[in-house]
């Protein structure tokens, strides 16, 4: 199954780009076995004037077609990582080609293309800067493979 993170804003050189692109090159490397990759960070223009409306647009653009849309949403359900873990695995077993993980910007995601959502996750009742979510989803993305695959990387 294919992973898209389809973000706004552009994430510049510097700490969080460098632990994305870790935990990205890990969670291939993990996933490739069971199904899982690759990843693809498409980051479309922040849109601060035009609103979320505008966002929206263009986050829908870079969708894959047909593909399970979940949103990083501070009204997600709050789920643990084995949780997370099942549903990716559940998602691949269905058959399903494309995961679409969409993050939003300073002001969140659109109203609309949120209820267009297969699912929405929250990392908490925080609300988390939206380019810390990005390294965040990235390394649960890793924690996620590790679980399937049975690996010491998660310990309850």
């Amino acid at each position: 199954m294919r992973i898209s993170i389809i973000a706004v804003g552009r994430l510049r050189p510097g700490p969080e780009k460098s632990l994305l692109d870790d935990y990205l090159t890990r969670f291939e490397r993990t996933g490739r076995a069971l199904g899982l990759g690759p990843v693809r960070v498409v980051e479309v223009e922040d849109k601060k004037n035009a609103g979320v409306g505008a966002e929206a647009a263009l986050l829908r653009k870079a969708l894959p077609r047909d593909a399970v849309l979940c949103t990083l949403d501070e009204r997600g359900k709050t789920i643990s990582s084995p949780e997370f873990a099942k549903k990716l695995g559940a998602w691949r077993d269905a058959g399903r080609q494309d995961l679409a993980l969409i993050i939003g910007g300073a002001d969140g995601i659109d109203s609309n293309l949120r209820d267009e959502a297969d699912f929405s996750i929250s990392f908490g009742s925080m609300v988390w800067p939206y380019m810390l979510v990005r390294v965040m989803l990235s390394e649960q993305l890793y924690r996620a493979a590790n679980i399937l695959s049975g690996g010491p990387y998660h310990r309850i």
